[in-house]
């Protein structure tokens, strides 16, 4: 296979420019652990769309509060809303909490959407800040059905409207009726509101703090977190079927932060990480089959090829995207070893684009593809693969190098001569040779033909038709 010009230049740059990415996720979640205070609010964040990461963090917060003795769990929420799995099991550990826990939509223009308001109505206490909304809890897959509202938007839909765009599949159908179900029997489990609740989720309605305040939809509307702990003390709330009075004045409030694990899962499980890690992971073990023995690209490689697998294991993919993906590198891959002066490899970045598009089932904030990275990512693989071209192109103006016809015309050293043939060494290997009927030991003949495995040589000073030779 010929080698790309300056490829292990190439090779080194990409594994030093691998090696930096994967220090840097690494280092992006180092934080160190509060100092646990027994009796103590312990104090959550929720901000942005919740995923894995999100889920895991909350997970590893109750338990630590659960742990450590905690009077209570305040988490500060901001989201749009985020993966259902991953909603689902923040709302199970929350029900399994032994110790109250109220989810607060913090601060002033903050949101509780989708997925915040199942957590929202799960929460032993729910509070919102002025000027922030929850809602908008229809099924993201539901929300794009033409008539409906999108899950993501404001106010709830009108009867005719809602009517309009109701589910009309089995599918959407049961999805709506399972979502509503839920949300209802959390509301319930609260003594909130579950008829909103209902509307939220069929018709992707939306309230403000003071109007959800009005409705029954949560309990408190506080500015800031002291005017939350006012209104806090002195309630009563009932956990695991006992009832409990908080005691919030001079509480200490201990902070818990995403220790550098749940960094690192939240930084791989963005989608479009996880897309970088798998490209580099396949160009890193491309350049090492390019270049054996260059080692650092295929480590890089083999390293960032692992961690994108999980990360993908962890998000919803849709299997046509993935499909078109490994379809698009194994033609680009194609072009690579058999080149196509372009052919396979326009093919293949088109196919990957295109199964990259659609890659994670999800229309969920935050787990989108940006076309920005997809084009990034299209025009390395668009440049490797005119780079390729041009190597394909290049070889074929090259003289033949191996085989029959590289022998042709070759110069030779005589060994030994004895009746018309011998032995004579050429690009430093003995071969049989037959020819003129006397050459002398030392003397450079020109190979003519070959036939199998013995050559017909001529002295170099002959031409190839043969004058000087003997019969």
């Amino acid at each position: 296979m010929a080698e790309l010009p300056g490829s292990k230049n190439l090779s080194w740059c990409f594994g030093m420019c691998a090696v930096a990415l994967m220090l840097v996720l690494s280092w992006a979640g180092l934080a160190g652990a509060a100092p646990s205070v027994r009796g103590g609010a312990y104090m959550l964040q929720i901000d942005g769309a919740i995923g894995p990461a999100t889920a895991a963090y909350v997970s590893e917060g109750l338990e630590r509060a659960r742990d450590e003795g905690a009077q209570l769990v305040i988490m500060e929420m901001d989201t749009p809303g985020g993966l259902d799995k991953s909603m689902r099991e923040i709302i199970q550990a929350i029900l399994a909490m032994p110790v109250p826990v109220v989810t607060y939509v913090h601060p002033s223009g903050a949101r509780a959407a989708s997925a915040g308001t199942y957590i929202l109505c799960a929460s032993h206490v729910a509070a919102m800040a002025p000027g922030t909304n929850l809602g908008a809890a229809t099924p993201i897959q539901i929300g794009a059905v033409p008539g409906q509202p999108d899950s993501r938007g404001g106010q709830g839909a009108g009867k005719d409207n809602a009517a309009a765009g109701a589910p009309k599949s089995a599918g959407e159908r049961k999805a709506v009726n399972d979502a509503v179900a839920y949300i209802r029997s959390l509301a319930e489990l609260r003594g909130r509101n579950a008829d909103w609740a209902e509307q939220a989720v069929r018709d992707a309605a939306s309230l403000s703090a003071r109007a959800a305040l009005e409705r029954n939809v949560v309990d408190i509307v506080a500015a800031d977190v002291p005017s939350l702990l006012g209104q806090l003390d002195g309630r009563k709330v009932v956990v695991n079927g006992r009832s409990r009075t908080l005691e919030t004045t001079g509480i200490a409030l201990v902070r818990v932060e995403p220790d550098w694990t749940t960094r690192f899962l939240g930084a791989i499980t963005d989608p479009n990480i996880a897309l970088m890690l798998m490209m580099i992971g396949i160009y890193g073990l491309f350049f090492e089959f390019w270049n054996p023995g260059s080692i650092v690209p295929g480590t890089v490689g083999a390293i960032s090829l692992l961690i994108g697998l999980y990360a993908l294991a962890a998000l919803p993919v849709d299997f046509a995207g993935l499909a078109l993906i490994v379809l698009g590198l194994g033609l680009m891959v194609a072009e690579a070893f058999a080149p196509s002066f372009g052919a396979l490899g326009i093919g293949g970045i088109a196919a990957f684009i295109f199964g990259a598009a659609i890659l994670f089932d999800t229309g969920a904030p935050g787990f989108r593809i940006n076309w920005s990275v997809l084009a990034g990512v299209a025009v390395f693989s668009a440049g490797l693969i005119i780079v390729v071209a041009r190597t394909g192109i290049r070889s074929l103006r090259r003289p033949v190098a191996t085989g029959r016809e590289e022998l042709i015309g070759a110069s030779g050293k005589v060994l030994d001569w004895e009746g018309g043939s011998g032995h004579v060494f050429v690009h430093s290997e003995r071969w049989n040779a037959a020819g003129p009927a006397s050459l002398p030991a030392g003397a450079m003949v020109m190979v003519r033909d070959i036939d199998g495995l013995q050559l017909s040589v001529v002295p170099e000073a002959s031409d190839l038709t043969g004058e000087g030779e003997d019969g």
